[in-house]
């Protein structure tokens, strides 16, 4: 039983999606789709062996050189919508029980959260507005 050449670089790009599945390393599948253009080459065009593995080696290379620095770029950026405590930083709260550096209460985003004076000297009245700084687990650091 002879198996056409086509068929060969079908089973390997199957094979280079499922190592792409199991290690998540993305230049595996990129590796996948340089093997489907040669399986094309081989079955579509009737290439030759020379043919197939040039395409295969162009379209992976090319695809590893431009695929790679845009997802490492996009890896590196921060994501603009702050989610969580990282959105409440910089918010503005008001002051329901004194605030000072021992603690007290504030009202941030629709509900109460205990709260401290970021400088411990100083203190905030009821009804005044302040910032948060930081969230320390259940506690926001306001000035």
């Amino acid at each position: 039983m002879d198996i056409d050449a086509w068929l060969w670089w079908l089973i390997g790009a199957a094979a280079l999606g499922i190592a792409l599945v199991v290690t998540a390393m993305p230049e595996l599948g990129m590796l996948a789709v340089g093997a489907v253009a040669a399986a094309v080459v081989s079955g579509i065009f009737g290439g030759g062996a020379v043919a197939q593995v040039a395409v295969f080696a162009v379209v992976s290379t090319a695809l590893i050189a431009v695929v790679r620095p845009i997802a490492r770029r996009h890896r590196s950026q921060r994501p603009e919508l702050a989610s969580g405590v990282d959105a409440l930083k910089g918010k503005q709260a008001v002051v329901l029980e004194r605030v000072d550096g021992s603690g007290g209460r504030i009202k941030l985003a629709g509900e109460v959260w205990s709260a401290r004076a970021l400088d411990t000297g100083r203190s905030y009245e009821v009804g005044q507005e302040v910032d948060v700084v930081e969230i320390e687990g259940a506690t926001a650091i306001v000035m």
